[in-house]
């Protein structure tokens, strides 16, 4: 048995500070304040000196380590992101692939699910195939731009039915109903999110009962509908915003470039805290940083000069959402852990709970990773 102490323990609503906790076969067996717990003898000991232990990260929409995608380099990307505190994480592969490349890109997450080194992947996040060509995936090169066709989408369907615990959709797309059904035949508890859309409110709260319940980068690649001239329309953002039932994504970087902090605060005043899912989607780019982004380490561009995801990991996400929200540890290990791992059915992890898998990460005040423990393995 492992006993961590000297800790403050980050909970779902409170810290414990100058706590224990006991850890044995990868499993949270308990915890407590030192003053009235005792401590078996023979346990192996780790003093973290009053550091923040918290629930592991929960990535659930990540392409890269910021260099190469997944499907390139799964354990290079995963061992990145675990080094940085996420002990769980869902590679995303995007709509620019086609029929036969989303195919080989599964089998390799597959085979890399399989290795000690990516035990942090728990699953596949499928940022497509339809999402609506004018929202951030060009037309003109995008496999996917012509129509629903069940002899394009199957195969992915049936390479990645069981791994796949999110398939993004634009539900304005014609006949994307049969995409989803057969998704739902397949896996029925696989879940939808409305992404890179200009959906009405009516074309997004069709696909609810079908488990739509995320917002994938809340405020990017959405588009707005105007009623009148002049007159702000309602669209996805404003759906998204409105419905209890959908999460919504935030990348949260430290500009606030994909999501000013002024619409962050906006955010969390509207969803709730219980509704905020923090991400990092990180994206393999290297293009030049263009004039007066000079510094700016955590947002990726393309040669165009063009914002392509983010260098985040969530980590540093949470710090930079504690600066520009004033949110409380207590409150972006909720954004980070426990909210994406309940999106997702993660239930066996994402909080300090008896039974929980041992899945921890240590932090200082900024956030600043000391250690990381996945299934009770000290890992950094």
């Amino acid at each position: 048995m492992l006993a961590i102490i000297n800790a403050e323990l980050v909970m779902r609503n409170h810290t414990i500070p100058e706590a224990v906790l006991f850890i044995e076969d990868g499993v949270i067996r308990g915890f407590g304040e030192m003053r009235n717990t005792p401590i078996p003898e023979n346990c192996e000991i780790l003093d973290v000196q009053g550091a923040y232990v918290g629930p592991g990260f929960v990535d659930i929409h990540t392409h890269s380590d910021g260099r190469v995608f997944f499907y390139e380099d799964p354990v290079r990307c995963s061992q990145h992101h675990l080094q940085n505190g996420t002990t769980s994480l869902m590679p995303a592969l995007y709509t620019s692939m086609n029929t036969q490349q989303y195919v080989e890109a599964v089998q390799i997450i597959r085979q890399a699910m399989e290795k000690p080194e990516c035990g942090n992947i728990a699953g596949l996040y499928m940022e497509g195939p339809y999402l609506n060509p004018g929202f951030g995936c060009d037309r003109s090169t995008n496999p996917w731009a012509d129509g629903v066709k069940k002899e394009a989408y199957q195969p992915v369907i049936d390479a990645a039915w069981d791994l796949a615990r999110v398939w993004c959709v634009a539900p304005e797309r014609e006949n994307i109903l049969d995409f989803v059904l057969d998704v739902k035949a397949k896996n029925p508890d696989a879940a939808f999110a409305v992404a890179h859309s200009a959906a009405a409110p009516a074309q997004i709260e069709a696909l609810l009962p079908y488990g739509l319940r995320i917002g994938t980068h809340h405020t990017n690649a959405t588009g707005d509908l105007p009623k009148y001239p002049e007159c702000r329309g309602v669209c996805v953002d404003e759906t998204v915003n409105y419905n209890r039932d959908i999460y919504a994504e935030l990348i949260c970087d430290s500009r606030g470039i994909h999501v000013d902090p002024y619409m962050l605060r906006l955010v969390r005043k509207i969803k709730g805290d219980d509704r905020i899912i923090l991400i990092s989607d990180t994206y393999a780019s290297d293009g030049p940083v263009p004039e007066g982004y000079d510094g700016v380490t955590d947002i990726n561009f393309d040669w165009e000069g063009e914002i392509a995801g983010s260098k985040l990991t969530l980590n540093v996400a949470c710090r930079n959402m504690m600066k520009h929200t004033g949110a409380s540890i207590v409150d972006v290990f909720n954004f980070a852990s426990y909210n994406p791992a309940k999106a997702v059915g993660l239930t066996d992890r994402g909080e300090i709970a008896v039974g929980k898998r041992a899945d921890l990460v240590v932090v200082d005040y900024k956030i600043n990773v000391q250690k990381v423990l996945l299934k009770g393995e000290i890992i950094r």
